[in-house]
């Protein structure tokens, strides 16, 4: 980050995923708070380091405060300005005691204020009809005065649009509430203008604007932007490690450790890498945009070959096995006759946000051919998941002698031909319960009469 001279993250998302329909349930640690509150505090350590003046510091920012994991399903926003058809969860309705909201969805943010993070989000959603951007209760009450929080509020991107309300009286909600910061894209200069006329009103006191500006001046001070003789121009020298064999490592070895080993009938893993032929299958097979998936390159993200310098999974089969070992491709899975064994790369395609909300996450009726096209070829196969979330397996698994969730391993598939060959033994656990159907969620560590088709912790190795 610091490399492009940006020194300010919008993470970490401390969001605790409560129902995975929703499109965001990739942007949290998982599903149970103790998550949240433990690698919420590392992922704050990890960006600020011991020092926010140190010129390698990143500004750190814990979001969505509160309740974005708990919405309740079909209370999503609108899909369109002043439209009754909405987005099932995103920006919903969390319906939750104030206790509750605390104990499942506010821990993340007690560990985050403890490692210094420096700003918090507010979220899009509502906490029990209430707008998050402009509770008073949340933002000042609970947040600035209980937790103690010194540090400043960062609004979503145009999240006061979405206040009942004109935009007049969005902006006066809000500023009181204790929104110290607005993320305004295009008419900011119809944003300042407004709030200085609420001022001159009266409707909104100087003092809360003091207080806005005493914090986030607070944090530019700590981060050593106000001291003039310091240059906060990038370090060109990072450059020279950006995107090095040492980082894509680190990445690589990041992904060895997250996939999670579901399945694994007959030893079927680890591969050996002197096997006649392998057949690889599947539309995420050659793809680095399904590996990586959205906020890639674009929001949405997309598939194909959307950046340099990265490994699809079956570039890096190839690069696995021995030199007597022919690997063939086909994305449908035909022509696997006579293969050793078949590894058929399914999942979903690139979403973000709202566009990712879902009432259906079954598999696609192309991942599933290519799975049946193996079987008629009458040989083993390895399957490698590759979402944002668990999706609905049960026309799959028991066709699979293999079966791997490697989630969104990025730009390094290296990291998933490891375990796929045995360099590393699978060690990753569910941070999320993996539901039997749909009819099955939403389905969380701790429900009465729990019982998904993989538990909450689960992972096999070999």
């Amino acid at each position: 980050v610091r490399a492009t001279g940006i020194n300010w993250s919008f993470a970490p998302c401390v969001a605790v995923v409560r129902d995975e329909r929703w499109g965001r349930t990739y942007e949290g640690f998982g599903e149970t708070p103790e998550l949240a509150r433990t690698l919420g505090e590392a992922a704050v350590r990890g960006f600020q380091g011991r020092d926010l003046g140190d010129p390698l510091s990143v500004l750190a920012c814990a979001k969505h405060f509160a309740g974005d994991g708990g919405t309740t399903f079909g209370t999503g926003a609108p899909k369109q300005p002043g439209s009754s058809e909405r987005w099932p969860l995103d920006r919903g309705d969390t319906r939750l005691s104030e206790q509750e909201l605390k104990d499942l969805h506010m821990q993340g943010y007690v560990t985050a204020l403890k490692a210094g993070v420096g700003s918090i989000m507010p979220s899009y959603n509502s906490w029990n009809g209430v707008k998050c951007s402009g509770s008073k209760r949340l933002l000042t009450e609970i947040l600035k005065q209980e937790m103690g929080f010194e540090g400043f509020l960062i609004s979503d991107y145009d999240a006061l649009d979405e206040l009942p309300g004109d935009y007049k009286s969005d902006i006066e909600q809000s500023i009181n509430a204790g929104m110290d910061m607005v993320m305004v894209p295009t008419k900011y200069r119809e944003f300042f203008n407004t709030l200085r006329d609420l001022v001159k009103e009266g409707r909104v006191p100087i003092a809360r604007i003091d207080d806005a500006v005493r914090r986030i001046l607070r944090v530019k001070f700590a981060m050593g932007l106000m001291d003039s003789g310091r240059n906060h121009m990038a370090d060109r020298s990072l450059h020279n490690s950006f995107g090095s064999a040492e980082h894509r490592q680190v990445a690589r070895e990041c992904v060895r450790q997250s996939l999670v080993l579901l399945k694994n009938d007959k030893k079927a893993l680890p591969i050996s890498k002197n096997l006649a032929r392998i057949h690889v299958a599947g539309k995420g097979a050659d793809d680095i945009g399904i590996q990586c998936g959205g906020w890639t390159v674009a929001w949405q993200g997309q598939s194909g070959n959307i950046t340099t310098g990265g490994t699809t999974i079956l570039k890096a089969i190839q690069d696995t096995v021995s030199r007597s070992t022919k690997v063939t491709f086909s994305k449908d899975g035909s022509g696997a006759a006579g293969a050793d064994i078949g590894v058929v790369v399914i999942g979903e395609t690139p979403y973000a946000e709202m566009m990712g909300d879902s009432g259906d996450l079954s598999l696609s009726k192309e991942d599933i051919e290519a799975i049946d096209n193996f079987k008629r070829a009458g040989i083993r196969v390895v399957a490698v998941l590759l979402s944002g979330r668990p999706l609905i397996i049960d026309q799959a698994l028991g066709k699979c002698d293999a079966f791997i969730a490697a989630w969104l391993p990025g730009t390094e598939g290296q990291g998933v031909a490891d375990v796929l060959f045995g360099d590393y033994r699978p060690t990753g656990k569910l941070s999320i319960s993996w539901p039997r159907s749909m009819a099955q969620i939403p389905i969380n560590f701790g429900d009465r009469n729990y019982d998904p088709l993989f538990k909450y912790g689960f992972g096999l190795t070999y």
